[in-house]
């Protein structure tokens, strides 16, 4: 073999060899997970309050399974108005996201959802300030294929669930429903949320007077609700995400 030949064979070897390293970096990144989200950044620069104070927050910690640690931080025009970020799995491969309410300081709140890449998507601002949303849960509660994703949309005013897909990247609006809510003004909490009895999942909440629990299924696009009885307190709509 001549010298030449030698040395485009160790070249195309080291070349080779980068290669598979690179790919082999490019695999375990991809296979990062999240773990754990907090907010962080607290801030005072959004007078709302509908949580019981006027602390919000403007910046989001992500913890990767790999180690890694990742911040954002919001223009200042936003702050996440909410409790706690939810890691759910909105995509179904079985690694979750993260959902949060994020506030417009002038058009309101909205449900987004980010990933460790970053924002995803988001439903519309509610479209003006001082307007939020409640949160209840995600799972594909049609058995479609596809995560239905539910809030209470003005909890204190319009009162109305509104049921969300995720399909393709995005959140595709499916149904709304008027009467129901799981917030009061003041409360540092949101009650209710998914319970699944024998394969029957369903949403949980008040009813817009909160004289009454109720569970409301998905069925052909369109929200299905029941009674469950008397609502007395936290305790008896947090006990209703238990089966009887």
């Amino acid at each position: 073999m001549t010298g030449a030949r030698r040395h485009t064979r160790q070249r195309l070897a080291i070349a080779f060899a980068c290669l598979i390293a690179t790919l082999s970096a490019v695999e375990i990144a991809s296979a990062a997970e999240i773990t754990s989200a907090q907010y962080s950044l607290p801030t005072e620069r959004y007078q709302h309050g509908i949580l019981g104070d006027t602390v919000e927050y403007g910046g989001l910690e992500i913890q990767l399974s790999d180690g890694q640690h990742l911040a954002l931080t919001l223009p200042k025009t936003h702050v996440f108005e909410d409790l706690t970020p939810r890691l759910w799995d909105v995509d179904l491969d079985g690694n979750p996201e993260i959902v949060v309410i994020e506030t417009s300081l002038t058009k309101g709140a909205r449900l987004s959802i980010y990933d460790e890449n970053g924002f995803v998507t988001a439903t519309p601002y509610i479209g003006r300030s001082h307007r939020w949303l409640a949160p209840i849960g995600a799972l594909d509660m049609d058995r479609d294929g596809y995560v239905e994703i539910a809030y209470i949309d003005r909890p204190h005013l319009a009162k109305t669930l509104k049921v969300w897909r995720f399909k393709n990247g995005k959140l595709v609006h499916v149904a709304d429903q008027t009467g129901l809510t799981n917030h009061r003004i003041g409360w540092a909490h949101i009650p209710g949320g998914i319970r699944d009895c024998d394969g029957q999942l369903e949403w949980i909440t008040a009813n817009s007077d909160w004289s009454r629990i109720i569970a409301t299924s998905l069925k052909n696009d369109k929200p299905i609700s029941r009674d469950l009885g008397k609502y007395i307190d936290l305790t008896g709509i947090n006990d209703a995400l238990s089966c009887p």
